[in-house]
Order: C-alpha cells, then structure tokens, then sequence
C-alpha cells in the first residue's frame, strides 16, 4: 500500500466524483430514452396516483424530455403550510424549514380582519411587504423618536428595518392581506419581540418605575402576547397625524407600487422595479413585480447579485432550472406558491394558462439585476456565436438584440 499523500488523497477524491458523477449521468433522464419511452407502455403507472395532484402539476410529475439531473428544490406553496389562526385574522410561513435551498429570504402570509392589530413588535430582520389585497395602516418609529404613520392599498409596499418597532392594523372595509418578505432564510413569525410579552415578562417594579405607572394601570397590562386582536377602527390618517406633529418621519417607509408606471412595457407584459434606487429605505431587499400574458414568458435570463425568491401572485405556469453539469427542473406553479431559483441560475418562466400571469421576483440585495440571453448573444462578435451554436449571420441577426424581460406568445 502507498503511504498517504497530498497528491493521493487529491487522486482518490477525484476518483470518488467522478464514479459519482458517472452513476448520476446514468440514472439521469436523457432526451433519447425519454422520447423513446413517451411511444410506448414505460410512462404508463399502474399502481396508485393521485390523479388530482397530477392534473395540477403535470410538468413537474412528467418533465419536458430536456430535464437532467437534480438542482434541488424550486417549489413550495402556501397552501401547504398550517396557518396560526387568532381572533383577529391568521398567518403562515414559508421559510427555509419548508424550502431548504432558500436560505436568504423567507415569506409570512398574513390576514387581519377590519380594526385588528398585528401588534406592536420587531424583528430580528428586515421586513419588506405588499399588500394583497384590502388596506392597512402602518406605523414605524424612527431611532430620532420620529414616527411614519401612512395608509396602504392593494399592491403598495412597506420596508421596515430590523429592530424599528411597528405595527399593522386592517381598515375598512373588509381588512387587509398581505405578504411578508424578510432577510433570514430561518426567520419564524412566531420568533418575534412582541410588546405584550416583554411587558408581561418584566416585574411591575421595575414597570412602574420606568412607565412611571401605578400598580392599577398596570394590572390593566396583558398577561399574555396578543399577536394578532381585534380592536376598534382607527381615526383618520389626517387625525392621526396631526397627534404625531412635527414628530413624523422624513423617511418614508411606503412605497406606492400600485399606482406606479411600469418600469417596462412590452406587448407580452410588463415590469415593476422597486430596489434601493427608487424605494432608498430598501437597502436590502430588491423586487419585481411581473406580469406576463397568455403565451408570453420571462425571458431566458439570470442574476447575478443575489437567489431569486418567487411569490406567485395570479395566473399559473411553469419554470425551468438550470444549473451546472446540465442539471434542469421544471416545475409547475399557481397562485400562492413560492418559487427559488439560485443565484446565477439560468431560467425562465412561461404562461400556461388563458390568463395573466403575475409573480414577484425578491431577492436579498440592494439593486435588481439580470442578465438576457438573447442580449448576450447579439453583443457578441457573429463568428463567436456561430462557433459555438452553428447558426448563420441571419439567424443570429432574427435573435431579439435588446433586453425584453418579456417575450410576446405568438
């Protein structure tokens, strides 16, 4: 036997991948067996199924023949999580428990019935937000002691950084919906400091000392976190600031995506950007918002800077994955699922469905970044792209030479 060396245990482990990368490309589906198996009884199943989830997910069951390898999971969805329900409205989560490869960004979907309060609270991340649907006012201190009291609709957004107390609170009419996008990948809604619990875990003593209030104001304190509680309806924005005076905030925490020009619009769809460069409080939270018609897709595209986070918003479709040594995942998505791509990976993202198709892309950086395909190629010198893809001077010229984010169904 050799004696053990750099050179040998480098040799061993070299040999080791590659007999492991040699079994995967074995067992990996291959575009030749797999159209062979499409014409005859190989896809057939016999045994159980469950048929409904297969009809709602049929690329994800029996992918396009061009799938390879493993690039971990991209899917997940609300509906599959256990939602906390209080009087007052309810909430869930999807974070990296449930996802495992999103280890940047997790979500909280979350419900308040008109008046109630998610109470005041903070976090240990940053929270970026949209309104789903119905309204909701906002309030956030500043370290200053300044306070931004605002008003959100459908579509608007919020950022509050880690650590700056809060709360939410649904209006009329029916309350509010909204999505939480938060910078920890194992954030927990239930891992939150609520004011009702450090007060409710402090010794009056030392209550009354720093509140300055006597024992029967504080026994009036809750004995218990209240999380999510019905309350009574606010004044109007306009009271409510006046209370505040010359207290309000200079920073605005709010951002109005809902009634905001597309960034792009093309006829397959159009872009929403909203990063640090338009929404300067977001420093580290970036998001499109995209809408895609029937036939239309995302282009072939990826980023650079940061994983994509997905939320699905309206509409159904389906994406595919690439990662190195070939590896491609397509999955099948609707309304209320998530999706992750890495960073750097390339994908796109096609309407299925007869209507449109509207998602968000969130990622854990300051700014939006993509790269197009279709750009690289026609800035590349024509000899380039024929050397490596065989095609003509013409059929390189047919390729789409600007960024379009959205390409048109024919």
């Amino acid at each position: 036997m050799r004696p053990l060396s750099r050179r040998n245990v480098l040799g061993i482990g070299s040999a080791l991948g590659g007999a492991a990368l040699a079994r995967m490309t074995a067992h990996a589906q291959t575009q030749t067996n797999t159209h062979g198996a499409e014409n005859d009884p190989s896809i057939s199943n016999p045994g159980p199924e469950n048929k409904a989830l297969l009809a709602e997910n049929p690329n994800s069951n029996t992918p396009p023949p061009t799938d390879h390898g493993d690039v971990g999971p991209i899917w997940y969805s609300f509906d599959l999580t256990k939602k906390r329900i209080q009087e007052g409205g309810w909430t869930h989560q999807v974070t990296e428990r449930e996802l495992p490869s999103s280890k940047e960004l997790a979500g909280v979907n979350m419900r308040l019935t008109r008046g109630s309060f998610r109470e005041l609270h903070w976090h240990t991340a940053d929270e970026w937000a949209i309104m789903l649907y119905g309204n909701a006012r906002v309030t956030i201190l500043n370290p200053d002691g300044t306070m931004s009291i605002d008003d959100v609709g459908k579509n608007d957004l919020w950022y509050f950084p880690a650590g700056y107390p809060h709360s939410i609170q649904g209006l009329n009419p029916d309350g509010c919906e909204f999505l939480l996008v938060f910078d920890e990948g194992m954030f927990s809604e239930d891992n939150t400091f609520l004011l009702s619990e450090w007060l409710a875990h402090t010794p009056r003593s030392v209550l009354s000392k720093n509140l300055g209030l006597g024992q029967a104001a504080l026994a009036k304190l809750p004995s218990d976190s209240l999380y999510i509680f019905p309350a009574d309806l606010p004044k109007t924005l306009t009271e409510d600031r006046a209370a505040v005076g010359r207290q309000q905030s200079p920073s605005r925490f709010t951002f109005k995506m809902g009634s905001m020009p597309p960034t792009k619009r093309i006829p397959g769809g159009e872009v929403r950007v909203v990063d640090s460069h338009n929404f300067p409080v977001s420093t580290n939270i970036a998001a499109a918002m995209v809408t895609v018609k029937p036939g239309g897709m995302r282009e072939l595209h990826w980023h650079p800077n940061a994983s994509e986070w997905q939320y699905w918003m309206a509409g159904k479709g389906r994406m595919t994955v690439f990662m190195p040594i070939g590896s491609a995942r397509t999955m099948d998505f609707k309304a209320n699922d998530v999706g992750y791509i890495p960073a750097t990976a390339g994908h796109y993202i096609e309407n299925t469905g007869d209507t449109d198709l509207v998602f968000l892309e969130m990622f854990k950086a300051p700014e939006f970044v993509d790269f197009s395909l279709n750009n690289w190629l026609r800035h590349l010198p024509r000899e380039a792209v024929t050397s490596h893809l065989r095609l003509s001077a013409a059929e390189i010229q047919s390729i789409p030479a600007e960024k379009t984010e959205i390409i048109a169904g024919s």
